[in-house]
């Protein structure tokens, strides 16, 4: 089944997910939806220093938005702040430091944000991780677990009083094609047991994202919530964690703009949210979230777990 599932998968990607699959996807876009101004809205971008996030954050911005630039690295952060700043003219663009891996200081900073800034528009969890071998935080989870899923669902949870009093709040996670080869599991969230497959990993932590959306969809009915594939793109992330690929389809590859396009157009187009919430989308468009007899349909029952599980992680890291 998983080499059904990994030949049906390449074989979309090599027709959907590549620079002429955006190119062919972009025939049908409508340029005036992203002909706006959101001058007075505000913007939180993780992983906004470099790759889809820099990129999302120079579209925002040339727009008016306020850019909220949550990064790891405080050099790379300041560097791209200024490139945003020199290019757009927008100097309502901040720097706030925060390692995602770290659980604590995810809900430490959620929560001194929401003291600092009266409004939250639109949040974009767009920071993920790759690890080549397995390993744990300060805290005892394992690191791309605590960036991917738990510091996702912390920093998301602990927003949504502030997104919840400012208008037409969103929230859009970046996801990933290689979730539709797995299937939700929830039964090793730490990966202790089996093999440490980093990239499988990874896929696995885009499905539990999926999932995630769309139960956070339910819950919270008055905000927007989206989560998106942005293609096959050629960022510094992608070379680190998969040179093979990265070396044979580099020439196919999207650039981060091509990449970032559907998380912009989710973040500041009306046309976005004349869809349903809690959907996924690929080139600016609703599209499934399990490839055709892939075997990959979890349980309404497994599903709430996932959330129920996560709230209780959550809590055991929550300051009090």
């Amino acid at each position: 089944m998983s080499l059904y599932r990994n030949s049906a998968w390449f074989l979309k990607g090599l027709t959907e997910f590549t620079k002429n699959g955006y190119l062919s996807a972009s025939k049908r876009f409508v340029e005036k939806d992203l002909e706006v101004s959101v001058a007075g809205r505000s913007f939180m971008i993780t992983g906004a220093n470099g790759g889809i996030g820099k990129a999302t954050a120079m579209a925002i911005a040339k727009r008016g938005g306020t850019i909220h630039m949550v990064c790891r690295n405080k050099d790379k952060a300041e560097e791209a702040r200024a490139d945003i700043v020199k290019e757009t003219g927008n100097k309502e663009i901040y720097v706030h430091i925060l390692d995602l891996s770290e659980t604590k200081k995810v809900w430490e900073f959620a929560e001194g944000f929401k003291k600092k800034f009266k409004s939250l528009n639109v949040l974009i969890n767009n920071a993920g991780s790759i690890m080549s071998q397995r390993d744990v935080n300060t805290e005892g989870l394992e690191k791309s677990f605590a960036v991917n899923v738990l510091g996702i669902y912390i920093l998301t949870k602990s927003l949504i009083p502030l997104l919840e009093k400012s208008t037409d709040p969103r929230v859009i996670t970046v996801s990933s094609g290689g979730m539709l080869v797995q299937k939700l599991r929830i039964g090793n969230l730490q990966s202790e047991r089996g093999r440490f497959d980093g990239t499988m990993v990874y896929a696995q932590h885009k499905r539990q994202q999926v999932v995630m959306t769309e139960q956070l969809a339910k819950t919270h009915t008055n905000i927007h919530f989206s989560i998106m594939h942005p293609g096959w793109v050629d960022t510094p992330a992608v070379a680190n964690a998969m040179p093979d690929f990265h070396r044979s389809m580099k020439d196919s590859l999207r650039t981060p703009e091509q990449g970032a396009d559907t998380v912009v157009w989710l973040a500041i187009s009306e046309a976005a949210t004349t869809n349903p919430t809690g959907r996924f989308y690929q080139d600016r468009k609703v599209v499934p979230t399990h490839l055709p007899l892939a075997w990959t349909h979890s349980s309404p029952l497994e599903e709430q777990k996932l959330l129920l599980l996560l709230e209780d992680l959550a809590k055991t890291f929550q300051p009090h």
